[in-house]
């Protein structure tokens, strides 16, 4: 026989709207009596309908999110992240992969999401018009990529103070040929890039050094591109001693790039990535560790906040930690002459 939430408020002795509330983990039911109507619940194998849950909220139990690249691991890793914590609080994830301008354009025209989703987790950095756009879905908005902007709540970190401290780090062991491997193509509006080159060149500057354009190649945010990148800065005439990587991907690219050209890491060229990918400990990079996966949580967690407490303001921006983690891919410069 089917157990109604009827049933399981007489067993209880609170009233049906109390055992709703106390299930959907909603304020205004304390902690003793949530805790009386749950193991009742199991016990008399109550399962919520999601239907007339969504009848009687006005919700869909649906949060939408939007990715540039559903396949790069930094946003795969924020994805998943996110999605179990929807997931544990009973929502559905309705996915859009907006990888190619094509889609993005006819995404942001027809807005598929309007009325089918509660709020939207966005993965990409739209501009003014896309920006709009979302606001007007009149729902709550939250992004892990990029600095504060208005009707979202963003859960990052401080691009500049990570950077600072990798090239710093190069600087304080002695190197002055410190190239930089970075690259924005194919992710459209992304500050992240600017950000890690304004830090670079900061920190060049405040050492003293004068910047060579040619230390400088597009890495794409890839294995490969990476690679690629290492290559082109092993040609100038005067290499670099070090290389700074914007991504820990495009960092390993880099090693792969040296290992070919039978250079020692970090006896010929010192590497340093940004990330702390979960490869990034098994090769022995150094690196500037931020918790990716933490800040899919944390958006996700702010945005059932703002679902669960419309009434309370939510945070505009919340900044995650970050740390430098040295291991084996940087020391001071092998001598070798003029640097």
């Amino acid at each position: 026989m089917t157990v109604s939430i009827t049933d399981v408020a007489r067993a209880t002795g609170v009233s049906a709207s109390t055992v709703s509330r106390a299930l959907r983990g909603q304020p205004g039911v304390s902690d003793e009596v949530r805790d009386r109507i749950t193991t009742i619940a199991a016990r008399l194998g109550y399962t919520a309908s999601r239907s007339a849950s969504s009848l009687a909220s006005g919700r869909t139990f649906t949060i939408g999110v939007v990715v540039p690249y559903v396949g790069r691991w930094f946003f795969g890793t924020v994805l998943d992240a996110a999605e179990r914590v929807f997931s544990a609080a009973g929502y559905d994830v309705l996915l859009y992969n907006l990888g190619s301008p094509e889609t993005r354009k006819r995404f942001f025209t027809k807005m598929p999401v309007r009325k089918r989703v509660d709020a939207v987790l966005s993965l990409l950095i739209p501009d003014e018009e896309e920006s709009f756009a979302l606001r007007s879905l009149g729902v709550p908005l939250a992004t892990t990529v990029g600095g504060p902007r208005p009707g979202f709540t963003v859960v990052g970190i401080d691009d500049h103070a990570g950077t600072e401290s990798a090239v710093r780090h190069l600087v304080n062991l002695g190197h002055r040929r410190i190239g930089m491997i970075s690259g924005s193509s194919g992710l459209q509006h992304w500050t992240t890039p600017v950000e890690r080159r304004r830090a670079y060149l900061d920190v060049l500057a405040d050492a003293g050094i004068e910047h060579d354009p040619a230390l400088e190649a597009d890495g794409d945010y890839t294995v490969e591109g990476g690679e690629r990148a290492m290559m082109e800065l092993l040609a100038v005439s005067r290499p670099p001693t070090a290389v700074f990587a914007q991504s820990d991907e495009m960092a390993m690219g880099a090693l792969r790039a040296l290992r070919r050209h039978r250079l020692k890491v970090p006896d010929d060229v010192s590497v340093v990535g940004f990330d702390d990918h979960e490869l990034a400990d098994v090769i022995g990079l150094t690196t500037v560790a931020q918790p990716v996966a933490g800040q899919g949580a944390e958006a996700a967690r702010l945005l059932l906040r703002q679902l669960d407490e419309p009434e309370a303001e939510p945070p505009r921006h919340v900044q995650m930690p970050i740390r430098l983690v040295l291991r084996e891919t940087t020391a001071p410069p092998y001598p070798r002459g003029p640097q």
